[in-house]
Parts: C-alpha cells; structure tokens; sequence
C-alpha cells in the first residue's frame, strides 16, 4: 500500500442512514470514518464484528450500546469491541464522529466506491 493524503472534505461518502454522511479512509488492515450527523439524525440499531473506537469532534450523541445510554459531549471518545448492539442519534445541535474500524470495513468500501 500507497501513502496516502486526502482531504476528508472532499472525500467520497455515502448515506450511512437519513442525516448522517460517512467520508471513509481505508488502510490496509483499518479505516477512518468521519460521520456527519443532522440535529437528531438517528443511525439505526446494529452491530458489525468490527472493533470500532470513535470520538466526538463537535457536537453530542447518545450512544444506546447493549440497551444502555451514554450521552456523549464535543471531546468524549468510545470503544467498542466486534458483535455488540448499539446505535447512534444526534443532540440538537447534530455532531461530527470520527470512527476508526479494524479490520476494514468491506461494506463501506463498497458504499463508498473505493
């Protein structure tokens, strides 16, 4: 693999759920996500057998992990190891996640055209 240098601004995304816009960086053996969410953009129940780390750049969020809610502020950074439920929604004010996943998401790259 290629160093590489992107602008995320100007990065290919894809409609990650209604409101909420995902700009994919892939490595080799994992990937930046950063997701764009509207006022109380929601991101649907799920769960992936990726480890995911993320941290709030701007904004807030709830996340619902295995039924149990954390309300995250601007700075307040999450991890989550593979397989368990959870689900996003943004504050009021929406918010900019930026998700790290390992081992590379196939399905965004794919989403993303990558």
């Amino acid at each position: 693999m290629e160093p590489q240098f992107i602008s995320l601004a100007n990065a290919h995304s894809f409609e990650l759920a209604p409101g909420a816009i995902a700009k994919p960086l892939f490595g080799e053996g994992a990937m930046l996500n950063l997701v764009e969410l509207e006022p109380d953009a929601v991101v649907a129940l799920h769960s992936h057998p990726h480890e995911q780390l993320g941290i709030v750049l701007r904004g807030s969020m709830k996340l619902v992990v295995a039924g149990v809610d954390h309300e995250l502020a601007e700075m307040d950074a999450f991890t989550l190891p593979g397989g368990i439920e959870h689900q996003g929604i943004a504050g009021p004010d929406g918010a900019v996640v930026l998700d790290v996943f390992q081992p590379v998401r196939e399905d965004y790259r794919r989403s993303a055209g990558a």
